[in-house]
């Protein structure tokens, strides 16, 4: 197979020579497994661009892909520990899994892609991407499955972004900030965090993630604020042209031709998404409910026109849903191919398991003003009444003070969702939405329930 592919024989017969023992001694075990996988990267450099291989080609980047990651899934069972201890300086410091990734590249040759490997797939439409990414997807997950790092890690995402102490001083002195991808105003007893992205209904992607955070950080932060709002913003888009929308969930546009990441999806659900509901934490206190404490606000949400996929995702991390009667909620995750978020943890809690499932795995739409829909939903107000409505939940959430809020929410999490049980999710999530990203499926499925193949850049 490797012959008929045109592969040297001399590096096939190196790379298949290649000892699969782990040595228990890190150092060794970096520079075999370092050796082994340059090799590997070799031989697939070696090949023809994706869209252009052979069937023996296309057979023996399969088998090298798989080999290697099996190697590397082997090597992080027994190491884990030791590397994560070492890209933190014993756990000392904190990184967010962005710059995570990017040092473990630099500490351990081939376990995950380097910026030069990243560089040469970034351009490509996803469908010609030979998935490189799917081993930040591993070592992620192993990193997460590990108690100890995993925790670390939570509490690193959980930390306001560096951005946020200077955005909360301009925040502070004009009362509004606008920021790619949201606005933060703040409205009397309220921070109002308006996502934006008009042209793509709102839909989160790589333009939109780092600004959202920033301003949930800030949001959370303010002490001139008791509560926090989430809305969608006014869109361009000729259907829904002068209307506001929640979100569209992730901008499938863009997933298609290659412009989302991997490490996105995690950064979104360790960071902006677990911020909404388990507040920022601090870098002297774990942000486990059981040993330490958060700092947060109550989170409401605004539902108008639909709240698709990773939309309804961000309603079941808030503390209160105010929707209008004539919004509807969808996670089209069979459509696309991928996990939405944190859904699968969480959407049952409200729902109960078969609608749960009915929704995730055979796209069922709730309709906000439905009893199905009302599990989710706090209240409903007709669409022209949404403004009139959503000042009065604020002000029945703090007329009375909200000095208990912290406490409730985190009353409320030790039951349902301890930050341990959160941790171990993801150790799930990271390997299997890594697969589902560069899945052949997920590329068939926007191709034809999407229309994706002729959407605009």
């Amino acid at each position: 197979m490797f012959e008929r592919a045109g592969l040297p024989r001399e590096t096939v017969t190196a790379w298949l020579g290649c000892d699969d023992a782990i040595a228990s001694d890190y150092r060794q075990a970096v520079e075999t497994f370092s050796r082994r996988w340059r090799i590997g990267a070799e031989l697939l450099a070696s090949l023809a661009a994706k869209p252009a291989r052979s069937d023996a080609q296309v057979a023996v980047a399969a088998a090298i892909l798989d080999r290697d990651r099996a190697a590397r899934a082997d090597f992080l069972s027994v190491h884990v520990g030791t590397l994560y201890s070492r890209l933190t300086d014993d756990f000392t410091k904190f990184k967010r899994v962005e710059n995570l990734v990017h040092d473990a590249a630099a500490a351990v040759l081939g376990l995950v892609p380097d910026n030069e490997q990243l560089a040469s797939e970034n351009h490509l439409q996803q469908k010609d991407k030979d998935g490189l990414e799917i081993d930040q997807g591993i070592f992620l997950s192993h990193v997460l499955k590990d108690a100890a790092c995993g925790m670390h890690l939570c509490h690193a995402m959980l930390l306001p972004r560096p951005e946020a102490a200077e955005f909360g001083r301009r925040f502070g002195e004009a009362g509004k900030i606008e920021l790619a991808g949201a606005t933060l105003e703040r409205r009397g007893k309220g921070a109002h965090v308006i996502m934006r992205n008009p042209r793509f209904l709102n839909a989160e992607d790589e333009t939109t993630i780092d600004g959202l955070e920033i301003a949930i950080d800030v949001a959370t932060l303010d002490p001139s604020t008791d509560i926090a709002i989430l809305r969608g913003d006014v869109v361009e888009h000729t259907k829904y042209r002068g209307r506001r929308l929640f979100s569209a969930g992730i901008n499938l546009t863009h997933l298609y031709q290659g412009k989302i990441g991997f490490v996105w999806y995690i950064k979104r659900d360790m960071g902006l998404v677990n911020k909404l509901f388990r507040g920022v934490a601090r870098r002297d206190a774990s942000p486990d409910e059981l040993v330490g404490a958060t700092i947060e606000k109550p989170w409401v949400g605004v539902v108008e026109g639909f709240a698709i996929g990773g939309g309804c995702q961000i309603l079941l991390a808030l503390d209160y849903v105010l929707a209008a009667s004539d919004a509807y909620m969808t996670l089209p995750a069979r459509k696309e191919g991928i996990i939405p978020g944190a859904a699968n943890l969480r959407l049952w809690r409200f729902t109960g398991d078969r609608i749960a499932r009915q929704a995730i795995l055979y796209g069922r739409r709730l309709d906000c003003d439905t009893p199905e829909g009302r599990l989710i939903c706090d209240e409903i107000a007709a669409p022209s009444e949404i403004d009139g409505a959503l000042e009065r939940v604020v002000d029945g959430f703090t007329s009375s003070g909200v000095v208990s809020a912290a406490g409730n929410r985190r009353a409320f999490r030790v039951a349902e969702e301890p930050l341990d049980m959160f941790r171990r999710y993801m150790a799930v999530y990271a390997r299997e939405q890594a697969s589902c990203h560069f899945s052949p499926a997920l590329i068939a499925n926007l191709e034809r329930n999407w229309n994706a193949h002729k959407r605009a850049v």
